[in-house]
């Protein structure tokens, strides 16, 4: 097709996406902020976290964020939500001002509660005119290095431009559909790790599927709240970006989330869980705008706040799930506060 790709980013996800990019016969240059990683990625072609995966030879890595960024059709952020801005910062000099930009990172800026596509517009936007794109939903990167079948939503204000990626990222492996409602996609892909966290703990705790059934039950309730209230589509989070990205982040082994959670239930204090997953934690850096949101809007997010409670107040994770047994009876109706 002769697109140039610029991925920011050389993790699990940047990785995937960008083998899948290149296998289509697309540009790919990727950017590293990690030398060793530019060096051992060109040279051996294979990802210590991807295992199974062959890295195609015309994908080029770079340290150089200009060379990443000048003259693409399409750049992708692929680093971490806590990195996002600091990324945005270093690009802005290179970016075209109606440059299509795709973020896959999920998560939400402490403070600003902007999520990750309003953080890099704050960076990049002034005086632009940016295509910004969301691209979230139940996508593993360890299965989608492997090419098994999987589904993503590309989300933005900007029809035309989401289904410009949809066409881009669209393969025989990886299904892609578009939503305009970009605000709830992303809010969704925070707060499920949240969730994958709290459905972690359970497991640590040696609950079963039921209680994890309800975890995920419920704390679909929680995200669906909070978004209404801040004005997303109800119809989103009944969606690949909503109850897909949950149930996949709150079930499987693949999860950090939920397999930190488990480390957390097991009575790990959160700093030593996180050094043991070695990876990045979505869900605890979700954490702060989450209870932030929570009182911003006036939304009760029982679950969201015992993970808080656990992670960053040193409850009792075994007191945490007391309490939320114990809450007030109420009807079950999905909206409803609680």
């Amino acid at each position: 097709m002769g697109i140039k790709i610029g991925v920011l980013g050389a993790g699990t996800w940047g990785m995937a996406l960008s083998r899948l990019l290149a296998n289509k016969g697309m540009d790919v240059t990727v950017w590293s902020a990690i030398e060793k990683e530019i060096e051992t990625y060109s040279r051996d072609r294979v990802h210590p976290n991807l295992p199974g995966m062959v890295i195609p030879e015309s994908i080029r890595f770079t340290g150089d964020i200009e060379n990443v960024c000048k003259e693409k059709d399409l750049i992708v952020f692929a680093v971490p939500s806590v990195f996002v801005r600091a990324t945005a910062a270093k690009a802005s000099p290179f970016i075209p001002k109606s440059q299509m930009i795709v973020d896959v990172a999920k998560g939400m800026e402490e403070g600003t509660l902007f999520t990750m596509t309003e953080v890099i517009d704050d960076e990049i936007g002034k005086d632009r005119q940016l295509r910004l794109i969301a691209l979230s939903g139940p996508t593993h990167a360890e299965e989608v290095a492997l090419d098994l079948p999987t589904t993503i939503v590309s989300a933005s204000k900007d029809t035309e431009a989401a289904k410009k990626v949809q066409e881009i990222f669209m393969t025989p492996v990886l299904r892609v559909y578009t939503n305009s409602d970009i605000k709830g996609v992303e809010l969704c892909g925070a707060m499920k790790n949240v969730m994958a966290l709290a459905a972690g703990i359970s497991n640590g705790l040696g609950n079963g599927d039921n209680t994890k059934a309800a975890i995920i039950t419920r704390g679909m309730a929680e995200i669906t709240r909070l978004g209404l209230a801040m004005g997303c589509a109800k119809e989103t989070f009944a969606g690949l970006a909503g109850i897909g990205d949950l149930i996949v982040t709150a079930t499987s082994q693949h999860s950090r989330n939920n397999r930190c959670g488990m480390l957390l239930g097991q009575g790990v204090g959160a700093e030593e869980a996180k050094a043991r997953i070695g990876m990045v934690v979505e869900g605890i850096n979700a954490l702060p705008a989450a209870m932030e949101l929570s009182k911003k809007y006036s939304v009760d997010l029982p679950i969201a706040r015992g993970v808080n409670a656990i992670v960053n107040e040193g409850a009792d994770p075994k007191k945490v799930m007391k309490e939320l047994m114990g809450r007030d009876a109420k009807p079950e109706f999905f909206w409803a506060q609680g």
